[in-house]
């Protein structure tokens, strides 16, 4: 068992990386379902969440069927940060985690996300006072460090866990290398051996194959493993991983009426969550994984992304099915009418 807080999760959890734009409450559903242990959301400017902006005061939604959930926020100032852990609070979310690790531009620059990996006083100043400011069990993503010359993630590491916070999740690279390059997980493994450090370590980065999970766990021997990319697209990957920890056996790809009734279910929530006008739109970045490596699937992609009518929209996805449907044996007359009903 993994226990961050008052959270218990089964022996080698796989989490949800929090991800702009991507784990919504509707994505998060999907990947629940598909047996994900633990997810966080999308990380939250603590300036909107004060100012109480329409956009971040909506990622503190939180569903029941998705627990546990953590809430990330990213910041900068001390005061904004505390004023915004009271909002999360309120929120009642079972983490709260600070967002140390975002690489963009944007963020960077106000020495918010990554950005603080150049002043790591300043980073377990904050943190403290934040878990100085809560009740909620705080935990950390970060990286490995700002560049190849500055990283200090194992003094990181022990700092963060004595001002209080109950896990951190390290993603294996720096903030110049952004998404470039192979995640180096040793240096996340060194951290596991260290005997000062009692709190779970999560490994991210790279992650995208159930071998892959059980390779890493294995080797680096960390707590959790987090899954952000991989998952996009493909919210299997949470089951397949688990089925192999299970069996030592590799689950077949997802069949055509799996990736329709998953698309059509994301659609469905993203509707009922954003309204139609956004429902709609936010979903045509998913189409294209959803339905990645089908032949000749180009007129159809053009379609979802184009229609602005949820009904058509269904009934795209339904002729998806009719298309490619007829070659898959498992996918019988009287499945597809439930999934048309």
């Amino acid at each position: 068992m993994v226990k961050i807080g008052n959270v218990e999760l089964e022996d080698r959890p796989l989490l949800l990386a929090p991800m702009e734009d991507v784990s919504d409450p509707p994505f998060r559903a999907i990947c629940k379902k598909q047996g994900c242990d633990l997810m966080y959301t999308e990380f939250i400017s603590v300036e909107g969440l004060i100012r109480d902006a329409r956009k971040s005061v909506e990622k503190l939604d939180i569903y029941p069927d998705e627990r546990p959930v953590g809430i990330q926020i990213f910041g900068a100032e001390l005061d904004s940060m505390r004023r915004a852990a009271e909002i999360v609070e309120d929120a009642k979310p079972e983490l709260l985690d600070i967002n140390f690790g975002c690489p963009v531009k944007k963020v960077v620059c106000k020495m918010a996300g990554a950005g603080i990996l150049q002043d790591i006083d300043r980073m377990v100043e904050l943190t403290d006072y934040i878990v100085k400011s809560t009740n909620l069990p705080v935990t950390v993503k970060t990286r490995l460090g700002w560049d190849e010359h500055t990283i200090k993630i194992e003094e990181v590491a022990e700092r963060l866990q004595d001002v209080g916070i109950k896990a951190l999740a390290i993603h294996g690279r720096t903030r110049k290398q952004m998404y470039k390059g192979v995640a180096d997980w040793t240096k996340i493994g060194k951290i596991k051996e260290n005997p000062r450090i009692h709190i779970p370590i999560i490994g991210n980065g790279d992650i995208n194959s159930p071998e892959m999970a059980e390779e890493y766990f294995n080797k680096y021997g960390v707590d959790a493993i987090m899954i952000g990319r991989a998952s996009i697209g493909n919210p299997w990957i949470f089951r397949e991983i688990k089925h192999y920890f299970k069996t030592g056996e590799i689950l077949p790809p997802p069949t055509t009426f799996e990736r329709v009734e998953t698309a059509r279910e994301h659609l469905q929530r993203s509707l009922e969550w954003k309204g139609q006008r956004l429902g709609v739109v936010e979903m045509r970045r998913h189409y294209g994984q959803y339905f990645r490596g089908l032949p000749h699937f180009k007129p159809y992609r053009k379609e979802l992304v184009t229609q602005d009518d949820p009904d058509k929209l269904f009934e795209i996805l339904d002729a998806i099915l009719d298309r490619f449907a007829e070659t898959e044996a498992i996918v019988t007359p009287l499945v597809l009418s439930k999934l048309k009903g």
